[in-house]
């Protein structure tokens, strides 16, 4: 056995465990920001959203917004912050402190109520980690593609709890393959980060699932939802493309921008607690199914519309979990329009979640990514599992024949993913 292979398997080990590390640390931070801003002390974050003040609603995401945005110019007048997966692609070296401030701000954001994912943070801060605790080990340039991306996938499977939708993003999504070096370091690392984030992270999901027997009907549901899947999911990349700025601004410009995102998220939250945060209020409502039909179009307009509005402001944070949480809300607004105006009695938690695979599989370029994250995020029955991958492996069949025919066309506005921080 030579030296490079005993020290890539403890590379291994000891990227797993620095993941779950960063898993629990920015789940903690995430949490301390969130209590911070809405002055709660126990339960969710809409919990707190639903029991705070008006004005605190209002200008707690502001405040935020402003101390991030501050945070960002002064670290962007000084270095770049490349993104992740381009770094990791190009074989770039990690800028280990500027990426760990940069996570910092993200959490700092998106604990403050910013319509943002908090998945961006954890990935990067294990990425230069693991780079860090890497770094003088015998190991070639594709070994460290492999242990940074799984890092980064493995960060994500800390945070949610969900380790074999972290090794499948790091070797699909990242990485591009199915090397079975690849997928089983990706499944060790991930596995290693959410036993060791655990204790911060773990959630119950004590919810009552439909009986099998009517699974015919959900397979059924999963393929008629999967055109509906399509619209969203191909609305949502093209309204983040384009909110998008090429080029992150570095002004002091940033602050006040920012900060008015953040208002405009507080302002909207005195009405609908279910938006300040990275979306999984509008999850938890969904799965409850305690949102109503206006409640549910409402979210579905709003919440992609204010996750633009942070981007084009030079805020940085993930869009999975927004692009999930508008998924459920279109899910839960087609399942409760039905329950209410054809008189059927559809459980609500199943159909959205059948909805969100579906556009995040769009979103994400990934239909078995897609069904495994909301499969282990929701914690249902087995077999709902398979009907979470007919929705989404639909959706993307469906949108892979549009892009296709588009790109024949010669219609380039689909043809290319939008990059994911």
């Amino acid at each position: 056995m030579t030296r490079r292979t005993v020290e890539f398997g403890c590379a291994i080990v000891v990227v797993g465990l620095l993941a779950g590390v960063a898993g629990a640390a920015t789940t903690l931070l995430l949490h301390a920001v969130e209590h911070i801003t809405y002055h709660y002390s126990f339960g969710t974050l809409l919990t707190g959203v639903e029991n705070s003040e008006h004005l605190r609603r209002a200008l707690g995401p502001m405040v935020g917004g402003a101390l991030a945005g501050c945070g960002w110019w002064l670290l962007r007048r000084r270095c770049e912050v490349p993104s992740l997966s381009v770094t990791i692609a190009e074989h770039r070296p990690i800028p280990r402190l500027a990426m760990s401030l940069d996570a910092g701000l993200q959490v700092l954001l998106v604990g403050s109520g910013a319509s943002l994912g908090r998945e961006g943070a954890p990935r990067q801060l294990a990425a230069a980690w693991g780079d860090l605790g890497t770094s003088r080990w015998a190991l070639t340039a594709r070994d460290r593609e492999i242990l940074l991306a799984c890092a980064a996938g493995a960060g994500l499977g800390a945070v949610y709890s969900v380790p074999l939708g972290g090794a499948v993003f790091a070797a699909r999504i990242l990485l591009g393959t199915w090397h079975p070096r690849v997928l089983g370091t990706a499944l060790i690392t991930s596995s290693l980060a959410v036993a060791v984030a655990a204790p911060v992270t773990h959630l119950e999901h004590p919810l009552v699932w439909p009986d099998f027997e009517l699974s015919y009907l959900f397979v059924f549901l999963a393929l008629a939802l999967a055109p509906l899947a399509v619209v969203i999911g191909l609305s949502f990349d093209r309204a983040m493309t384009a909110a998008r700025p090429g080029v992150q601004p570095r002004t002091w410009l940033l602050i006040p921008a920012i900060a008015a995102a953040g208002l405009l998220t507080g302002i909207c939250s005195i009405w609908l607690p279910e938006l300040p945060g990275n979306g999984r209020s509008i999850l938890e409502v969904s799965v409850n199914s305690g949102l109503t039909f206006g409640a549910a179009a409402a979210i579905l307009l709003l919440k992609p519309l204010l996750t633009a509005a942070f981007l084009r402001a030079g805020a940085v944070g993930g869009l999975l979990t927004p692009a999930l949480a508008t998924g459920a809300a279109a899910g839960s607004l087609v399942a409760l329009g039905l329950n209410q105006w054809a008189g059927t009695d559809l459980h609500i938690p199943a159909v959205s979640l059948s909805c969100a695979a579906g556009v995040l599989a769009i979103t994400q370029r990934s239909p078995l990514f897609a069904a495994l994250f909301v499969w282990e995020l929701a914690r249902p029955p087995l077999w709902l599992l398979a009907v979470f991958a007919i929705a989404a492996y639909s959706a993307y069949g469906i949108a892979e024949i549009r892009r296709r025919h588009a790109t024949v066309a010669g219609d380039s506005e689909i043809t290319d993913p939008p990059e994911r921080h």
